[in-house]
């Protein structure tokens, strides 16, 4: 496979970056590039690392709750609707990366409401997993 260099949205041109008075030529290998679409993700963290898990929050069909489901519960026999996270992807990295990933991130959404307006967020009352 060839290996084309990408120009980079930071970067000043396409395959030269100034690094310290001398030029660094960044070449993009993409031979192992896969694409996933998220709509949830979670987070953890150690000492040393940033875990990020990312995959897709599916809604389970309602089904009816019998008393064994609600054994120990008040309200059964009610329709229950679940919620699960389908966990498709995790990076791990150190903090470093992690916060010029946070100001990156922060950066594409700012640009992206100067010009297209606010972004709106789902209610506090939804559920998702912890962090996503």
């Amino acid at each position: 496979m060839r290996e084309e260099p990408r120009q980079m949205e930071n970067a000043p041109s396409a395959n030269t970056e100034q690094s310290g008075g001398r030029r660094v030529r960044l070449r993009i290998d993409e031979r192992n590039l896969s694409t996933s679409y998220t709509n949830a993700f979670r987070s953890r963290t150690s000492l040393e690392e940033v875990i990020l898990e990312f995959g897709l929050n599916l809604v389970q069909p309602a089904h009816r709750k019998t008393d064994a489901d609600t054994a120990g519960t008040e309200g059964g026999g009610t329709d229950a609707t679940e919620m699960l996270f389908q966990v498709n992807d995790r990076l791990i990295m150190n903090y470093a990366t992690a916060k010029r990933l946070a100001l990156t991130l922060t950066q594409i959404i700012q640009r992206y409401e100067q010009q297209i307006g606010e972004i709106k967020l789902p209610s506090a009352d939804r559920s998702t997993p912890e962090g996503g």
